[in-house]
């Protein structure tokens, strides 16, 4: 029964990975259409590219649930767990190894974009394979409903720190 869901998993890797690339030009390609540029990034900022993971993820989750929930009980948490680690993992990774070497390279961000995707879906699947949910399910709607709220104020409203700051081009 896990390769289903091994599979789902492996395709969402490359749905991911290959629509978050595409979104990252669509505000562009929009005319820089504000409601567009609520789900894609409007800048180069850390906080922006975070968009490229969460949002095809959680779509992706989203498509899936009808077709797993039954056989795979914590699919939902899991994959929730999965997108928002995986997220976050844009920030942690971007700001580990700019911290390391003192500037940004466009190769690793790169690397680290497809890190991040790895790690999402690597953490969804295993938590839902092994029926774990890491946290109560509210508690991770919470999150990830705050986390879209933050990217829908914050694309046009951001705050002045490093997070929401385009980093120096290399």
């Amino acid at each position: 029964m896990n390769k289903k869901l091994f599979y789902y998993t492996i395709i969402g890797i490359i749905f991911t990975t290959v629509t978050g690339t595409l979104l990252h030009f669509a505000y562009e390609f929009s005319g820089q259409n504000p409601i567009v540029g609520m789900f894609v990034p409007v800048s180069e900022s850390t906080w922006e590219h975070m968009k490229l993971v969460f949002f095809p993820s959680f779509l992706y989750m989203l498509a899936g649930w009808p077709f797993f929930y039954k056989s795979y009980p914590a699919f939902f948490p899991s994959y929730l767990a999965g997108t928002f680690t995986g997220t976050l993992a844009v920030a942690v990774i971007f700001y580990s190894y700019t911290g390391i070497l003192g500037t940004h390279y466009l190769i690793l961000d790169i690397i680290t974009f497809l890190a991040s995707v790895l790690i999402d879906y690597c953490l969804s699947y295993q938590l839902a394979v092994q029926n774990c949910r890491p946290v109560p399910t509210p508690l991770l709607v919470a999150l990830t409903i705050t986390l879209m709220v933050g990217f829908f104020i914050f694309t046009y409203h951001p705050p002045d720190i490093g997070l929401f700051i385009i980093p120096d081009k290399k």
